[in-house]
């Protein structure tokens, strides 16, 4: 497939004023709003974000990139990823944006789509509207005037929606009474909904990172950045932490002693659970061909089978609605709980994760470990430029020897940054790091020379 020239892995992604400016924002909402034209219902499009300055700035483009061609604007102001997927389809919208770079440090931006029935866009419709973007003279011709041009408006109160959705998410006959939690909101999108959400279902939470100033997302803290988690964590004697990144799609729990859980011991975990109550589907759970094959070999001891995407939780969703699967996620903490989210949600899944603990009546570190993960190591190494993988002279006899030594292996091109990542993952640990460095060394002559 041909790689697309505005769109990434997760939407259109880049450093704000510059790839990401007025124009492109503007241009990528017309060539929306052109494309949802044809099929339109309700006429409205939503538009929510994250906490960065540029959300301002990029907010303001695409509302006026929409009404030029004639569409209605809700606009919500920040809220979570889930939370505009969610909204969207229960506000009757044609589509909704959600403006966020998601786990990106501040000076990135991006904007995401999602169907009027809270999917996001597949490839097929991007492609569609970059080739829209692209024609000078469709975009032109498609603006309007007089009574035809777009209105738009600003609601305030949608978080209360949100915030019953996720506790219909929870069971009504549990609370969360007695139990201490610490939550690292990311100075991000769920810095409101999140305490609230935890609050009002009982619990004692500590709250770190919601003091947004709109360059701090996601800086030294939220899910990429445990480290000031782990420590309240112990400091507070506190029951469990959860990390969510600067959007609020990605989860990353800590337990009682401070410790990460690995995000594939946390699907396996879940899934089991959800096997257990009878609330799985599919007879199976979905993650990335990133996932370790721990968790291929737990699900298989369970009676259940592993399905592997692409990388991407949308890939991930396109999997799961073609087996009809309602459990799946990546490891870095994009958890989807399809009865529930249309896309990855952190605190969707965060209160799974404590409904597990109080159903097991067991500490976290005692239930969200439940098998062992193989030697497994991720590496990102910068590249100049994306030369197509296929055209790496050598590279074919590396893998090969690779499989030889039975080391899984993925080498794959970020869809958002410069950086090639490559991941080994075998039985024994001192084999995984020589093979890794030889790798490394390969990749850094071959794209960099």
């Amino acid at each position: 497939m041909k790689s697309l020239k505005l769109f990434g892995t997760d939407g259109v992604r880049g450093e704000a004023g510059s790839f990401l400016s007025v124009e492109v924002a503007m241009k990528v909402a017309m060539a929306a709003g052109i494309y949802l034209k044809e099929s339109a219902i309700t006429n409205k499009i939503l538009i929510g974000k994250d906490t960065r300055r540029s959300g301002y700035m990029i907010e303001n483009a695409i509302v006026s990139g929409l009404t030029a061609v004639g569409y209605d604007v809700v606009e919500v102001g920040p809220m979570p990823t889930p939370a505009i997927a969610f909204i969207t389809e229960n506000m009757r919208c044609d589509a909704g944006i959600m403006i966020s770079a998601s786990h990106n440090s501040y000076e990135d931006n991006g904007i995401k789509f999602f169907d009027g029935h809270g999917d996001k866009f597949p490839v097929e419709i991007e492609k569609k509207i970059e080739k829209i973007y692209f024609d000078e003279e469709k975009l032109r011709e498609a603006q309007v005037t007089a009574k035809s041009i777009g209105k738009a408006k600003r609601i305030d109160d949608v978080i209360g929606r949100y915030i019953v959705q996720l506790k219909n998410s929870f069971p009504v006959d549990k609370t969360l009474q007695g139990m201490r939690i610490v939550l690292d909101t990311a100075n991000g999108a769920a810095y409101k909904v999140g305490p609230t959400v935890l609050e009002e279902l009982g619990a004692d939470v500590i709250v770190l990172h919601d003091k947004p100033n709109g360059f701090n997302i996601n800086e030294n803290c939220g899910a990429l950045h445990t480290k000031d988690l782990q420590n309240k964590v112990v400091k507070y004697r506190a029951d469990i932490g959860i990390a969510l990144d600067g959007d609020a799609d990605r989860l990353v729990v800590v337990d009682e002693k401070g410790e990460i859980v690995d995000g594939d011991q946390l699907l396996g975990a879940l899934g089991v659970h959800l096997k257990e109550k009878g609330s799985l589907l599919g007879g199976g759970i979905v993650a990335t061909v990133m996932s370790n094959q721990g968790l291929e070999d737990y699900m298989s001891q369970n009676n259940l089978k592993l399905y592997r995407s692409n990388v991407g939780d949308k890939h991930v969703l396109e999997i799961m609605k073609k087996e009809g699967i309602n459990f799946g996620g990546e490891q870095s903490g994009h958890v989807i709980m399809r009865d529930y989210a249309k896309t990855g949600d952190g605190l969707v899944s965060a209160l799974a994760v404590l409904s597990l603990l109080i159903d097991k009546k067991l500490k976290a570190s005692q239930i969200l470990r439940p098998f062992k993960l193989y030697p497994q190591k991720l590496v990102n190494v910068g590249v100049k430029v994306k030369k197509p993988l296929e055209s790496i002279a050598g590279l074919d006899e590396k893998l090969l020897e690779l499989d030889k030594e039975n080391i899984r292996h993925l080498v794959r091109y970020s869809g958002t940054e410069n950086k090639l990542r490559i991941l080994l993952e075998c039985e024994d640990n001192k084999k995984l790091n020589n093979k890794m460095d030889d790798m490394i060394e390969f990749f850094q002559k071959a794209l960099n020379a």
